[in-house]
């Protein structure tokens, strides 16, 4: 375990002030208790931490930028051999390759791959599937490739397609080694599109059906939508209803709203047009997606000169993204005004969390523990991850353990700050106990550790965050 970089003398804490807020214990009571006036410091959160940030493909890249979350496209046809029969092998392999650097994954399941011929199952070309092959040239920056398309109207694969989604559910759902997953299934990269080529992609029924498996499926898990969709929309079944993100795959490209008809697919475009529940989605579910390939690495230069090139801040803003796809951080040793500009870049995605106040004061045989925090990122973090209290000596190891009804879920930017409140019995914390703290568990047992927007004086590197002291001369830690 890693040591506290730093020690604090107990006089730190500063004097408490009484106000009239409520502290719950476990056994439900509630004491006066108090909060300190003046916040602690604002320092940026770390580049990597967890469900944040730019993803690479799948892969040992955590030397060229920081990351928390590895992505890799699946094929169908890998991992379903018959009506109901399974091989998750491929996936276990990734899910367990991207654990093993203590990242959490993030997959997409296609049938359609440019130049690639393993997405659509063989047994049901066998039982007489027509598929359609025919060559994309809408595949830039990259070549034109053949691509094999479905008839993804076929009672056999609509069959398939929810029998699937209910197996993986079943399987996968809430999987700590799963950070997010992208529908796919449907159009070409699984990204609900057959361009040019629409006259081949899903009808509005089967797309219902792929969504209705989904949300039966996963209710833990988040799985991400390519295109908000409201009423009427002429290609697309409404999904602003459902319990679903989104993922913007032409991020900083096609995202902002130009106000021009022929945008109308950009993606802030199409979430205006979907309504006020597509606009507020991001409050409860995440948005994903991709810096468009053209601009991987580009994007956060100085200036950006590629003319089709949108405000990447902006974007981020006005998205709430969290996460999205960039293996152009990591594919080559970048300059370190890129690696510099785009570590600020995803230190504003997603969550960020600053600890405003943490303090420890005792009352006969009562210890009073409070947090207080605020969200200053752009979104709020999706996942009930649990939230415990320990004791910890001087050497860093932690002697005892506690279980909170702290939420870290659900804080959004702007809102009033949160306020965690403890009530221990001095005579259960060991006198061997130097100091108070707390962290957000990663359910994924190497996972990345949840750090907050504060100075190392208050937080360990692996997410044990300092509330308070509990002996009356200073605290000194080693290092490691």
């Amino acid at each position: 375990m890693d040591s506290f970089v730093s020690s604090l003398p107990s006089t730190f804490f500063g004097t408490l002030r009484l106000s009239s807020l409520l502290l719950a214990s476990f056994l439900g009571a509630v004491v006066p208790f108090s909060v300190a006036d003046e916040p602690l410091e604002y320092v940026p959160a770390a580049v990597d931490n967890p469900l944040k940030g730019l993803v690479p493909y799948a892969g040992d890249n955590r030397e060229k930028f920081p990351h928390s979350m590895e992505f890799r496209y699946v094929p169908l046809g890998e991992l379903m051999s018959g009506m109901t029969t399974f091989n998750w092998e491929p996936l276990e392999e990734l899910l367990n390759d991207v654990a093993s650097r203590g990242h959490q994954a993030v997959f997409r399941v296609w049938i359609v791959y440019p130049g690639k011929d393993k997405g659509i199952p063989t047994f049901l070309i066998k039982d007489g599937l027509k598929v359609t092959t025919w060559l994309n040239e809408n595949t830039a920056p990259f070549p034109p490739e053949k691509v094999h398309t479905p008839d993804y109207d076929d009672p056999r694969l609509r069959q398939a397609l929810r029998n699937f989604i209910a197996a993986m559910g079943e399987k996968y759902d809430g999987d700590p080694r799963l950070g997010f997953i992208t529908a796919g299934l449907l159009g070409t990269w699984g990204e609900w599109h057959e361009y040019p080529r629409v006259d081949l992609f899903a009808s509005k029924e089967t797309q219902a059906e792929v969504l209705n498996a989904y949300s039966a499926a996963f209710r833990i898990t988040p799985v991400l939508l390519r295109y908000p969709t409201g009423d009427d929309h002429r290609m697309y079944t409404k999904n602003a209803d459902r319990p679903f993100g989104y993922h913007d795959d032409s991020f900083a490209w096609a995202t902002l709203d130009t106000g021009r008809k022929a945008d109308d697919w950009f993606y802030m475009q199409l979430l205006k047009a979907a309504g006020p529940e597509a606009m507020l989605k991001w409050k409860t579910h995440p948005i994903g997606g991709e810096i468009r390939p053209e601009l991987w690495g580009e994007i956060f230069d100085d200036k950006v000169t590629h003319r089709q090139a949108q405000n990447f801040d902006q974007c981020v803003q006005e998205t709430h993204a969290s996460w999205l796809m960039d293996t152009g951080m990591v594919k080559e040793k970048q300059s370190a005004t890129r690696i510099k500009n785009a570590s600020r870049a995803v230190q504003r995605m997603g969550y960020e969390f600053h600890v405003m106040q943490a303090t420890v004061s005792r009352e006969a045989d009562q210890t009073h523990l409070t947090v207080q925090l605020r969200n200053t990122g752009v979104a709020p973090f999706y996942y009930d991850w649990k939230i415990v209290v320990a004791a910890i000596d001087r050497s860093g190891t932690v002697i005892k353990e506690w279980p909170t009804e702290w939420k870290i879920a659900g804080l959004l930017p702007g809102e009033s700050p949160r306020i965690w409140q403890l009530l221990l019995k001095t005579s259960e914390i060991p006198n061997s106990g130097d100091l108070l703290a707390f962290r957000v568990v990663n359910p994924l047992s190497s996972g990345m550790p949840l750090r907050f927007a504060n100075s190392t004086e208050r937080q360990q590197a692996n997410g044990w965050f300092r509330i308070g002291n509990l002996t009356s001369s200073p605290v000194t830690c080693p290092h490691e």
